[in-house]
């Protein structure tokens, strides 16, 4: 599976010139929509010169900006795909030797997880292990429909470690009164993968608004959350079945657990050492 143009961009920022740089990030700001006008009409957004935008795409490994173009509509419909059209097509069987479907999705997840971490932006993680571990933070954690039992976990574990973290309601009626309470010092962790939740973009533009860092949590396609996101760590979701994986996603999640553990660790040995003497008592209590 080849890079996404958003991994492209992300990966080649700091190689591009001052004006590249500045129609990288409207790319990225406004994915997929930007790179769907003209290159006229995105250079004149962006206060650049057409070649300036023509470079770029070159840079990212396009022949041409109709080229670029097929390929960004080509992951908009990935990005819109539902269950029904992710069905796989059938299996021939006049071939007599094929693998079987369990090693072909082995391979698949296999295939995801090494290119989760190929393509992962080493400066991105580790500014979002940094705010994990900053225990004058508060996190927040939630999820969507599919992608909550990740939030879920991931908060679960951060518990253990150090203390101000949460796992929001599900309701998005009971995401208001949390909203009041989040600023400066909050950080919200957020799973988003396709189909993208409109709810969970909702409660992160108006996080964003009370100075809310937010961290996104979604596939290579990027839910629409990253145009607020101050950070934005995408994983491999897409597998030969009706539904997408989750595993890259677990595997990140339990990366920056592992790394946050490391960073945090004296403190977190402390507090995980009163954790187990409470256990103690608690379950000599009841026998």
């Amino acid at each position: 599976m080849s890079q996404t143009i958003v991994e492209r961009l992300r990966e080649g920022l700091d190689a591009f010139s001052a004006t590249e740089r500045r129609v990288a990030h409207r790319l990225l700001a406004e994915y997929p929509v930007a790179g769907l006008q003209s290159a006229s009409d995105l250079a004149r957004a962006v206060g650049v010169s057409a070649p300036s935008v023509l470079r770029l795409v070159a840079r990212l490994g396009f022949g041409s900006y109709p080229e670029f173009q097929r390929s960004l509509r080509g992951e908009l419909v990935a990005q819109l795909a539902s269950p029904l059209a992710k069905q796989p097509p059938p299996r021939s069987r006049r071939k007599p030797v094929q693998p079987s479907a369990q090693n072909e999705f082995a391979e698949a997840v296999a295939r995801n997880l090494q290119e989760t971490f190929a393509n992962l932006p080493a400066a991105e993680f580790e500014a979002v292990v940094k705010l994990l571990a900053d225990g004058r933070l508060h996190v927040h954690l939630i999820g969507g429909r599919f992608t909550d039992a990740l939030a879920l976990y991931l908060s679960v574990q951060l518990r253990v470690l150090r203390s101000g973290v949460s796992h929001m309601q599900e309701q998005e009626s009971n995401w208001h009164d949390q909203l009041l309470d989040m600023g400066k010092r909050d950080v919200l962790v957020v799973y988003d993968i396709r189909r993208y939740q409109p709810s969970l973009l909702r409660l992160a533009q108006a996080a964003a608004e009370r100075q809310v860092r937010i961290v996104l949590m979604t596939d290579q396609w990027l839910s629409p959350i990253a145009r607020v996101a101050s950070h934005v760590l995408p994983a491999r979701v897409a597998v030969p079945s009706v539904w997408d994986s989750g595993a890259a996603l677990m595997a990140l999640s339990e990366a920056l657990l592992a790394e946050v553990s490391r960073q945090g660790w004296e403190v977190s040995k402390q507090r995980m050492r009163e954790l187990e003497g409470m256990r103690e008592r608690l379950d000599g209590g009841r026998q």
